[in-house]
Order: structure tokens, then sequence, then C-alpha cells
């Protein structure tokens, strides 16, 4: 099914479009939160949370990607979650590594979400990373959106693990100098 009529079912408050939503994301939507909290059945969990939670936004909300719509949601939750269960040391230690590897050129969580910036770097790392080419870009988003550990980004693009690596070293670096010509305090 399209999902313009798994949207259109959700508008119409049918339940089969969750059950439509599951099979033509649901796996993509346990990745996204698997690499993110490394657990199966919290990966299985969140994701059943994000189907109910699509139910809940849809409408009013429009999404123009149904798959993003679900795999933000996925991982907006996966995230809590993770910050909830952040003791139980789950995560396989890939959030904290991926986060710290970032800290040198993007200002912490906390930093940002206090800051009224926070709308204004959300839309300049956009910026940046139109401006990166598709392999970088792609590297990036691997790494830092979905939280793959650099083993899982090079087998499934076909790089050495040290390609991944050097890929992400310059892009992180270009990020850093990218936002201190926008002025952007790092």
């Amino acid at each position: 099914m399209d999902d313009g009529r798994i949207t259109e079912l959700f508008n119409l408050r049918d339940e089969t479009a969750i059950s439509e939503a599951n099979t033509k994301y649901g796996a993509y939507c346990h990745t996204v939160a698997f690499n993110i909290l490394g657990d199966k059945n919290d990966a299985e969990e969140t994701v059943s949370d994000a189907l109910f939670k699509a139910w809940q936004a849809i409408p009013p909300a429009k999404p123009k990607s149904l798959g993003a719509f679900l795999a933000k949601i996925t991982r907006n939750s996966a995230l809590n979650k993770l910050e909830r269960d952040t003791a139980k040391k789950r995560g396989n230690g890939e959030i904290p590594l991926a986060i710290s590897e970032l800290d040198y050129c993007v200002p912490s969580d906390h930093c940002t979400e206090a800051s009224s910036d926070a709308r204004r770097l959300g839309e300049l790392i956009n910026k940046f990373l139109g401006l990166q080419s598709r392999e970088y870009r792609i590297v990036f988003l691997k790494r830092y959106w979905y939280m793959m550990p650099i083993s899982e980004i090079a087998k499934d693009l076909g790089f050495t693990e040290s390609k991944v690596k050097t890929a992400l070293m310059r892009t992180r670096n270009a990020l850093k100098e990218f936002l201190e010509r926008e002025d952007f305090s790092v």
C-alpha cells in the first residue's frame, strides 16, 4: 500500500493504518530503534510506541514522507527511552561514542536544548549537509542520525572501516569550520 493511502487511513481513523504502516515501515523503524537501544525487545516496544504516537499525530500532522515521519518518531522515542534507561548501560556504547565524536564541533545537548540557538543549529547542520558530497552526507547521517556502528556503515556501503572513519573525521572538521564561519559559537 502506498504512503498516501496509509496516511488517508490514519486521517479516517481506520485502525488498519497502524498495521499497514507497520507492514511497510516496521522493519525500518525497528532498525532505527535497535541501533540506538541495542536491545531487540526494547526496539520492538519503541516501534509500537512510535506507531501509537503516529496514530495520535495524524491528523493534524500531514507528513510528506510517511517513512521519514515514522523514523523520526521512532528515533525520538528510542532516544527518550535510552535517556530513561541510561543507568542500565544500554545502547552497546554506540550512542555515547557517537555523541562524544561531535563534542568538539557541536555544543552539548544541554547547552543546545536550553539555547534559543537550537533551531538555528539544526538549520545550519542541514545547510552544511546539503553542501557535502552524497557519500559524506550518507556516512554522517548513518552515524549521527541512525547511530550505526562504524563497522555496519562500512558493510552497508561497501567501504573499509578506515574509509568511514576518515569520512567522519573530515566531515566533523568541516562542520566545525562551517559553524565558525557562520558565527555559531562552538
